[in-house]
């Protein structure tokens, strides 16, 4: 007989995590549908010449590629590059600007760590324009994630937001816009390494001037209130075209947030933000959990000028965030911050026929389900104690018993399993104390922050 195992790297969840994903799922699925996004699945498998178009780097090491026939085919590695594809085929039938969502699957073949997935959930939004996209979209964007992170129950986040034409603009200012992807990786290690370790590495391995290296320093060091930020920014205005545009565009990001609803102690100029180096072109988000910096960015994205260059000579630029969800959840988890007294049963009611005759315990499970009540109709030929262990061991909320007597009388017996308590009244009464009773257990968020 063959042990049953799950492949490292792949998260399988007993019912009630899953019940606490799908809580998240459904969170996200309504917290992007306000701002009017449409939902997209594109399929998993993809031929593999289409998904490496651009090729290269760590994510052709990473991806999982077969042959099926004479097909060379691959899993997608993400939910970027179908969407390009996708658009560039579809481009037709679309309504400009795109706004999408997609909740789905990704897989990467690196290597299986404690919250490191090789099949794992990103839920992501791109905005995508035709030919333009405004400058208030990326204002937007920080709502989004506020709105969703708070619905979620997190209340400690930040996010940090800068754009990348400051940093082209800056750096090209210095005579480094050659060098400028690799000084920006170094940067990225500040918080690692510290600012000592970062000089020497931008002077050693960058070739950057001591003079040059402490002007980035300085430069990356800004800090203060949003106002101030921008402020000391005005310094270098005047110096580099791109710099000033992206001044420019920084300020338009920031002036639309209280009108969005972003609270300003959730969101941060940081120009230490850099993000995908080759691809994001303006405005680039990085969102933290103040309370664990270790778990890094939990959703991030940013601006790019040409979603599908790969694929149609249509310019489509865009703007999108993604969220690592399975690793999000995972960590969230482990650090015990998953609500564990928000139901996560199967159904809220365990119909308990006491009579042979089915019947009127049948009739009564449609007109729950009628309601709304998810209802679980229990025929199996078990003992009473083991029927309501049964509800208990899935935390049924509630349990109604159907016996002769209840037929005879017209009513429904229930009893609440958090409370102990035991009713008896008509069905419509019935259903309107359950309705209640579940509206005040789903009442809380699924993360404690």
């Amino acid at each position: 007989m063959m042990k049953p195992r799950t492949l490292s790297g792949f998260m399988e969840l007993l019912p009630a995590p899953q019940q606490q994903m799908e809580r998240v799922m459904d969170i996200l699925r309504r917290t992007y549908s306000l701002y009017g996004f449409t939902p997209l699945d594109t399929p998993i498998i993809e031929d593999a010449q289409i998904l490496l178009a651009k090729g290269g780097g760590e994510t052709e090491k990473q991806i999982y590629r077969f042959t099926k026939g004479d097909s060379d085919l691959a899993l997608r590695f993400d939910l970027t590059v179908p969407l390009a594809k996708y658009v560039a085929l579809n481009y037709g039938q679309l309504t400009f600007p795109f706004r999408r969502y997609q909740i789905g699957k990704v897989y990467r073949g690196e290597r299986a760590q404690r919250g490191r997935f090789r099949e794992f959930y990103q839920a992501d939004i791109d905005i995508i324009g035709d030919g333009a996209l405004d400058i208030v979209n990326e204002a937007e964007i920080p709502s989004i994630i506020c709105r969703t992170f708070t619905a979620l129950g997190l209340e400690r986040f930040q996010i940090r937001v800068n754009n990348r034409k400051i940093l082209n603009g800056f750096y090209a200012m210095l005579g480094l816009a050659e060098r400028s992807q690799d000084v920006m990786r170094t940067v990225d290690k500040l918080d690692k390494i510290g600012p000592e370790k970062v000089k020497a590495c931008l002077m050693e391995d960058c070739g950057v001037s001591p003079e040059a290296a402490d002007e980035i320093l300085a430069f990356i060091a800004i800090r203060g209130s949003n106002d101030e930020v921008l402020a000391a920014l005005e310094q270098y205005r005047g110096r580099n075209e791109t710099f000033d545009a992206g001044l420019e565009e920084l300020r338009a990001v920031t002036r639309h947030l209280a009108a969005f609803g972003v609270p300003e102690e959730k969101f941060a100029v940081d120009l230490t933000i850099a993000r995908g180096l080759d691809y994001y072109t303006g405005t680039v988000y990085e969102t933290t959990l103040l309370d664990h910096p270790e778990i890094g960015s939990v959703c991030s994205g940013g601006r790019y000028d040409n979603l599908a260059e790969y694929y149609t000579n249509k310019q489509l630029p865009g703007v999108g965030i993604s969220i690592g969800l399975t690793r999000l959840f995972y960590v969230l988890g482990e650090q015990g911050m998953l609500n564990p007294d928000l139901p996560c049963a199967p159904a809220d009611v365990l119909l308990l026929p006491m009579t042979d005759d089915l019947g009127d315990a049948i009739a009564v499970a449609t007109a729950l389900r009628e309601a709304g009540i998810r209802t679980q109709l229990y025929t199996e030929k078990k003992k009473f104690k083991a029927k309501m262990a049964y509800a208990d061991k899935l935390r049924i909320p509630y349990v109604i018993f159907l016996g002769e007597d209840e037929i005879a009388a017209r009513v429904v017996k229930w009893k609440s399993l958090a409370t102990g308590e035991q009713t008896s009244a008509p069905l419509e009464e019935a259903i309107d104390a359950i309705r209640a009773g579940l509206a005040a257990a789903n009442a809380g968020k699924p993360i404690r922050d």
